[in-house]
């Protein structure tokens, strides 16, 4: 079981960077400290629970030796920091935004992070990038997908991943393609949950259902960790949308599919908007009510046919969490090294330094395990060169339908056919 605050050691022998005041440089430390937020209890904390993990794995490559091709694999520690190592300190924020800047806060005014990685849950790290920006702390985005994240004019915001513009682009052009040959797609059905992710998920897809032509046989919003969606799931199974777009977390995800079970709703094909769609948990607890789901997804297992290192690391991965990295836990992993990379460069543990070496981050897709043709952050931090791909769940796992050129099979279309 995680306690609710735990301190993991980057490597033996390190010493605390006791004493290190905000915004202040120190030569040679021997080690970073940087923050990690998640939930770590509650209903999300199987979600922390594979971050920690995921960026675990990050924290082995960073300090010691590997023979892989990522930023800082090889040598141990940060060379431009002297060989210094990075000291994780995790903190649970619960799933709740206030939570969230409270430990934000106490991880830089008391643990004296140098940075701190979060947060899944939009709203959360909605607080926390706010937070950092006041103490001039850098904010590596790892997985939360609201657009708005890095709209607000924050200097020290940076998202390696895409947001949920990007994504929900990625699952229009798919059924335009569908449609092109020859599949009918008129109507969607837009079902999200009512916090920042879900809100922000929504506004895009009407904006591009609107633009691409398809007709919204339904839009409803439902409240998150709801106890029943019967109600919900009735409008939906009545618009009998073409496709179902939901963007549910996990608990979410787990009921509204029992629900559509219950009441005798099969979609003629869903694309989920990853978050609980993509969580191991849901297709344990409801997979074979899935088969053909498709997912939106940063991350394909099937590219370690072209580049061998992506299986290396997801064997380390799955000794630690007994699964595959997946949509969430490869842009954790990410994270943390583009944060290593940035510290390496900026060869300090002062705020500003490590920031603007963030802006200027340019790594090469295939030194990383996803499908991005780079790493490199625009003036509001955020990465425009993390291409999505779409998955779909076939058997007991997902395989890559979209793009065509990294594609290693056809969509099946409709689900349940």
């Amino acid at each position: 079981m995680i306690r609710r605050r735990e301190i993991l050691t980057g490597g033996a022998g390190a010493l605390t960077l006791a004493g290190l005041g905000l915004g202040s440089a120190r030569a040679a430390p021997s080690e970073v400290v940087v923050g990690v937020l998640y939930a770590m209890s509650g209903a999300n904390a199987q979600v922390g629970v594979d971050a920690r993990h995921a960026i675990e794995t990050a924290l082995d490559i960073v300090n010691n030796d590997h023979d892989l091709d990522l930023p800082n694999a090889k040598g141990t520690g940060l060379k431009g920091l002297g060989g210094a190592k990075i000291r994780l300190v995790f903190a649970d924020h619960q799933s709740d935004p206030q939570k969230g800047r409270a430990e934000a806060e106490r991880l830089i005014t008391q643990d004296k992070v140098s940075a701190i990685v979060g947060c899944y849950q939009s709203a959360v790290s909605s607080t926390v990038s706010a937070t950092c920006e006041r103490y001039g702390v850098p904010f590596v985005c790892a997985d939360s997908s609201s657009p708005s994240l890095h709209r607000k004019g924050l200097k020290f915001f940076f998202r390696p991943a895409a947001h949920d513009e990007m994504f929900s682009a990625a699952m229009f052009d798919f059924m335009d393609a569908m449609r092109n040959k020859g599949e009918k797609i008129d109507s969607v059905a837009l079902f999200f949950e009512d916090t920042i992710f879900g809100v922000d998920s929504s506004t895009v897809q009407r904006k591009l259902a609107g633009e691409r032509g398809y007709k919204i046989a339904s839009d409803i919003k439902y409240k998150t960790n709801s106890p029943s969606l019967t109600a919900e799931v009735q409008q939906i199974k009545t618009a009998n949308a073409d496709v179902l777009l939901p963007s549910c977390y996990t608990t979410d995800a787990i009921l509204l599919t029992r629900t559509m079970a219950e009441l005798g709703y099969k979609p003629k094909s869903i694309i989920a908007q990853a978050s609980g769609f993509s969580e191991k948990a849901t297709f344990d607890a409801v997979g074979d009510k899935l088969q053909g789901l498709i997912s939106r997804a940063s991350f394909s297992l099937d590219l370690a046919a072209k580049r061998p290192m992506i299986k290396t690391v997801n064997d380390m991965y799955k000794a630690r969490a007994g699964r595959d990295l997946n949509d969430n836990t490869s842009r954790q992993f990410m994270a943390l090294i583009v944060l290593a990379d940035a510290l390496d460069r900026a060869g300090s543990v002062d705020g500003p330094k490590i920031r603007d070496a963030l802006a200027a981050t340019n790594i090469p897709g295939e030194r990383t395990i996803m499908p991005w043709s780079k790493v490199a952050f625009g003036p509001d931090g955020q990465n425009v060169n993390a291409d999505p791909v779409l998955l779909q769940y076939v058997g007991t796992q997902f395989v890559t339908v979209f793009p065509e050129a990294v594609a290693v099979s056809p969509a099946k279309w409709p689900m349940n056919a």
